[in-house]
């Protein structure tokens, strides 16, 4: 497979339902974390774009599965975040449900990225999140954002400190990236380009 255009980026299709989910066929790239990590950012970063996908200061904006096609040779889903405050424990209920539905449901998901802010300690979905990813084989990204908020000694010091909460795989990649700044997205995006291009 030729390298993947990442600017050949495009709005797919919204579901709110397991049934809206667009037909198995070409891999998919799961993007979860809890809620304003930036899963919208990183979508507009890897494609070269600012207006891409619709990016809110307020968490729980996005209630449904958001798809993005790349190059016609993968789709992004970019899933609700969870743990966000305002919202009632049946309308966080449903999103965790369509998560868990999407999740379990077979289909060809060749990667999750699974996004955490590099300045907060992981949250308990967040190291559910691992252990599923292991129990199940997943292949997964580690992926810290916001890391411009930090000098590159504190991205490393908080690495280290966030790695007593992870059980990470021993071959599991991690990537350290800003949407302000554009650091670390070419590598994710090499990274990316070559498991699909493996696959």
């Amino acid at each position: 497979m030729d390298k993947i255009n990442f600017q050949n980026t495009r709005y797919f299709i919204t579901a709110a339902k397991m049934a809206d989910l667009p037909k198995d066929g070409i891999p998919e790239i799961a993007m979860s974390g809890r809620s304003n990590v930036g899963k919208s950012s990183l979508v507009n970063s890897l494609a070269g774009s600012k207006k891409l996908a619709k990016t809110s200061q307020k968490p729980g904006k996005t209630k449904q599965i958001i798809y993005f096609l790349t190059d016609n040779k993968l789709l992004f889903a970019d899933l609700p975040g969870y743990g966000f405050s305002g919202a009632s424990k049946s309308v966080t209920r449903d999103f965790s449900s369509l998560c868990d539905d999407y999740f379990r449901s077979g289909r060809n998901i060749t990667l999750s990225l699974l996004l955490m802010d590099i300045r907060r300690d992981p949250s308990a979905e967040d190291v559910a999140m691992i252990e599923f990813f292991n129990q199940t084989a997943m292949p997964y990204f580690c992926v810290f954002t916001k890391c411009d908020k930090l000098s590159a000694q504190g991205v490393r010091n908080r690495l280290n400190e966030i790695s007593k909460y992870l059980d990470f795989k021993d071959d599991a990649q991690i990537f350290t990236v800003s949407s302000l700044n554009g650091k670390g997205i070419s590598d994710l995006r090499d990274a990316i380009s070559e498991l699909i291009s493996a696959g």
